[in-house]
């Protein structure tokens, strides 16, 4: 049976690990797993937490390895968890995703191919406790980059012959963007099983992100203008646009706000905490 190795970057995530960890220890995937957690520059007991959770694999027949990192940085750690990576599926993880439980084994069954394939599965924003985040994230998850699209937003995962379409992870704000665009949107899988993921809370913090997201893809392009192309649906057009906005108004304002809002300002940094 092909093996998987989870590959986990984490910095300063420790009121986060332990539920990440224990939906991948409740995962119906029977496989070989290996789960590499690069704790990353950490102030906390990120590390110490996951550590926990060896035994815990091990009884599962799986293996949890835990690599400290005095530098953070999530592409340094990335780099470092492919170095210990070994051969089969690499899914790339976020400490903050909870996945469904059926997730991984789908992952494993659309990969299991000898073509280059990249997969990922049905993105779900957790409940958000700010009431403008829950009107953008209702907007947000209807429109077809997220609707019909493998995001990669937190979760995706390549086979060894689609980790192949590239070397180390570049310096480059959204190293999803740079992995998903190594594929045709033919290439890409999207399994049809949810995992949760949390939306910034907050006005502020929505623009902050955004502006991330945005200086993100504004950067591939820069620096790899063969990539883009290959985005697929990824805008709504205007009659698209129309159907969805009056379907939600509050939720379409929300979103035009937040975009508003990014197009007049400036985004003076490179990361932002995404919750």
């Amino acid at each position: 049976m092909t093996p998987c190795t989870i590959i986990l970057p984490a910095h300063d995530e420790a009121d986060y690990i332990g539920p990440c960890l224990d939906h991948v220890l409740a995962q119906d995937h029977c496989g070989p797993l290996d789960l590499i957690l690069v704790a990353n520059g950490c102030r906390d007991d990120t590390a110490a937490r996951a550590r926990a959770h060896a035994p815990a694999f091990a009884a599962r027949g799986w293996r949890l390895r835990v690599e400290e990192l005095a530098q953070g940085g999530k592409i340094g750690a990335l780099n470092h968890g492919d170095g210990c990576a070994g051969p089969g599926v690499r899914l790339y993880l976020d400490a903050d995703i909870r996945m469904g439980p059926r997730l991984l084994s789908g992952i494993m069954r659309a990969l299991d191919l000898s073509q280059p394939r990249y997969a990922g599965g049905r993105l779900v924003v957790a409940p958000a406790r700010s009431a403008v985040s829950r009107a953008y994230a209702r907007f947000w998850q209807k429109l077809p980059f997220v609707a019909q699209g493998v995001t990669g937003a937190g979760l995706f995962a390549v086979n060894q012959a689609g980790r192949a379409r590239w070397g180390a992870f570049p310096d480059v704000i959204s190293d999803d963007s740079f992995a998903r665009l190594q594929f045709t949107e033919a290439e890409r899988i999207l399994v049809d099983e949810p995992y949760e993921w949390p939306l910034a809370e907050g006005f502020s913090r929505l623009v902050r992100v955004r502006r991330r997201q945005d200086a993100g893809v504004a950067q591939i392009a820069r620096l790899y203008p063969h990539l883009p192309p290959r985005q697929g649906h990824v805008r709504p057009g205007k009659a698209e646009l129309g159907r969805l906005a009056a379907a939600d108004p509050l939720g379409f304002a929300a979103y035009a706000t937040v975009a508003a809002a990014v197009r007049l300002g400036r985004n003076r940094q490179e990361w932002a905490r995404g919750r």
